[in-house]
């Protein structure tokens, strides 16, 4: 019976020296996968992988309408040189422009300004991406008159009469929008700077309609980006140029000196309204964005700022005698 009792306890001892160290390896296994699943439900559903690359793909970019002729001559030539590549762009006023950065399909806005420290910080707390900002070429505001007009000379009290309603004539601004647009921006910001723009002041939808407006109403005097006007090599800039009339700003460098949005004027900054053209990219990877980024502002990308008449803000700009024309 001893001894019977003795080989039970022997067997009952083996056993439980080999469930132990069993017992040890399956509390490890159900630890890390009750872990596994913790770390994954806190990390949420992994991200997609991205579809395009530098010179590939298909993405998505809202832009200031004022922009447009030379935003469509950069797209025309970047997507000709990367056939696999597609840039869709939509056309916006400025402010507009800059909401879209909350949506999370838009890559890149090109506008007038740079983010504020409150709406970068935004970016980056929601998207978890530093926006990149640049700046890629200067443009200016042009003042268009009907071709009947007999004022064609303003300094810039005359303008800022005409604005306010207070000029010697009853002239009517025209904007590409009353509110959210880049120009009218720097027309409250830089010209009015805490007056009241006039109540008979008109909002037409697009540049090209200010255009239309001012060619058949001849006391308008209407304000757009000289990009829509400024290059008498574009055939349709030149059909406009037969509607209307360039107006001439007195320059900030002499009394009585009334000159036109010319790159020259822009690049001495004798012409007193210019203004800034800038990308801002959110972008978390290497991809179409920063290619089509990269391009504006490559030698390429400066050049067709410059044949637009723009003046491009990423390569040495000379200024030849020969080449101003009528001041």
């Amino acid at each position: 019976m001893a001894c019977s009792g003795s080989t039970g306890d022997t067997r009952k001892s083996r056993s439980m020296q080999r469930s132990f160290p069993e017992m040890k390896i399956t509390f490890i296994i159900c630890l890390c996968a009750v872990l596994a699943v913790y770390g994954c439900g806190s990390k949420g559903p992994r991200k997609p992988s991205p579809t395009d690359s530098w010179r590939k793909g298909t993405i998505i970019i809202s832009a200031d309408e004022s922009f447009q002729p030379v935003i469509d001559s950069h797209i025309q030539v970047f997507e000709a040189s990367n056939p696999e590549a597609k840039i869709r762009v939509h056309y916006k006023p400025e402010a507009a422009c800059l909401e879209d950065l909350s949506v999370d399909s838009i890559r890149m806005v090109i506008v007038t300004r740079y983010l504020d420290e409150k709406e970068a910080g935004f970016i980056k707390d929601s998207f978890e991406i530093k926006p990149q900002q640049m700046l890629v070429a200067y443009d200016a505001i042009a003042v268009i008159v009907h071709p009947e007009a007999e004022d064609t000379l303003f300094t810039m009290e005359e303008i800022k009469q005409v604005l306010t309603g207070r000029f010697k004539k009853n002239l009517i601004p025209v904007f590409d929008g009353l509110r959210a647009t880049s120009t009218v921006r720097f027309i409250i910001d830089s010209v009015l700077r805490g007056d009241t723009l006039t109540a008979k002041a008109t909002a037409a939808q697009t540049s090209e309609q200010v255009i239309e407006y001012v060619a058949r109403t001849p006391d308008a005097v209407g304000f757009i980006g000289v990009s829509w006007i400024g290059n008498p090599e574009d055939p349709k800039q030149q059909s406009f140029l037969t509607k209307v009339r360039m107006a001439e700003l007195e320059s900030t460098d002499k009394k009585g000196a009334f000159i036109k949005p010319w790159q020259a004027n822009i690049y001495t900054g004798r012409y007193p309204m210019i203004r800034k053209l800038i990308y801002i990219l959110k972008e978390g990877h290497m991809g179409l964005g920063h290619g089509f980024g990269d391009f504006m502002t490559s030698e390429r990308g400066q050049l067709i700022f410059r044949r637009a008449y723009l003046l491009p803000a990423r390569m040495q700009f000379v200024i030849r005698n020969a080449a101003v024309r009528d001041q």
